[in-house]
């Protein structure tokens, strides 16, 4: 297939690039800045109409990753948050539609907001908790009337907490990276809450895998895209520790408004169409861990 990615040069993108690149596609990647892996790129802005339509031209598939991913930056940047993640997602619609192109939505674990019952399925209430969980949900609304009106292919794939090699530093960056920064440095790390808040991460090449997965499958709707497994905050600290061997000690600060409490995927749904993680939290941070150059 010839398939655009929108945000190829993220952190994400990258690992779906390189998985799509594996499976013989061709690819395209739309992003605001040249991709770290060689392939056709346009710079461009998912908010401007024109250049979608443009790139999207002759595509099979749009892979729709493109979006302000951190809770605290769309906490800060609402507006801006509101016209990347809905107006862009709007326009990626739009562009399909012409097109007839499938499209893969990169949705998120914040729709759900704090979980009612643990594991979260796909049928659990969404009721987001903060600006980017919002934002996230409206565009999977979109895709799903599109889906209505027009007959749109659409898969919603609802990552969990994603890492691996490549994560994107920053004041924005998540806390896996976050916590290597500071080993690095010497600095205690500093944990939001009592750190008995969980997350269920999942390693980047296997969320790679699953994009690439519901590309080439016939499945349409929601999935969860996780491990079906949960960890401490406390204790990705403490692992971290163990598999650097530097304990740099530990601080705390308030929560973080919006911040859920416990977190797990329950990924029977995807597993149905073949897709298993692949990659553990252990070995997943040892790989993250030798990237970071610790």
């Amino acid at each position: 297939m010839r398939v655009l990615v929108t945000g190829g040069s993220g952190f994400i993108g990258r690992s779906v690039l390189e998985e799509l690149l594996i499976r013989g596609h061709e690819v395209v990647s739309l992003d605001l800045v040249e991709p770290s892996i060689t392939v056709p790129f346009v710079i461009g802005d998912v908010r401007d109409p024109e250049t979608l339509r443009n790139v999207a031209e002759g595509v099979d598939a749009i892979v729709h990753l493109a979006a302000i991913v951190s809770a605290v930056e769309a906490m800060e940047r609402p507006v801006d948050t509101f016209r990347t993640n809905v107006e862009g997602t709007l326009n990626v619609a739009e562009a399909a539609r012409r097109e007839g192109a499938k499209v893969i939505y990169a949705s998120s674990v914040a729709v759900y907001g704090e979980p009612k019952v643990l594991p979260v399925s796909e049928d659990h209430p969404v009721h987001p908790t903060n600006v980017y969980g919002s934002t996230k949900l409206a565009g999977e609304s979109l895709l799903l009337g599109y889906s209505g009106s027009y007959g749109l292919p659409v898969t919603s794939l609802r990552f969990f907490n994603v890492y691996g090699p490549h994560m994107k530093p920053g004041p924005y960056a998540g806390v896996i990276y976050r916590f290597l920064e500071r080993i690095r440095d010497g600095k205690p790390l500093r944990i939001e809450g009592d750190g008995r808040q969980t997350r269920d991460f999942v390693y980047v090449g296997d969320v790679a895998r699953a994009v690439v997965l519901a590309l080439e499958s016939d499945a349409t709707g929601v999935y969860n895209v996780g491990t079906g497994r949960e960890i401490s905050i406390l204790d990705l600290a403490r692992l971290l520790f163990d598999l650097t061997g530097r304990d740099t000690g530990l601080e705390f600060a308030p929560p973080r408004p919006g911040d859920i409490r416990r977190s797990r995927a329950d990924i029977s749904k995807i597993r149905g169409l073949g897709w298993e993680p692949s990659i553990d939290l252990e070995r997943g941070l040892r790989r993250t861990i030798e990237w970071f150059g610790l």
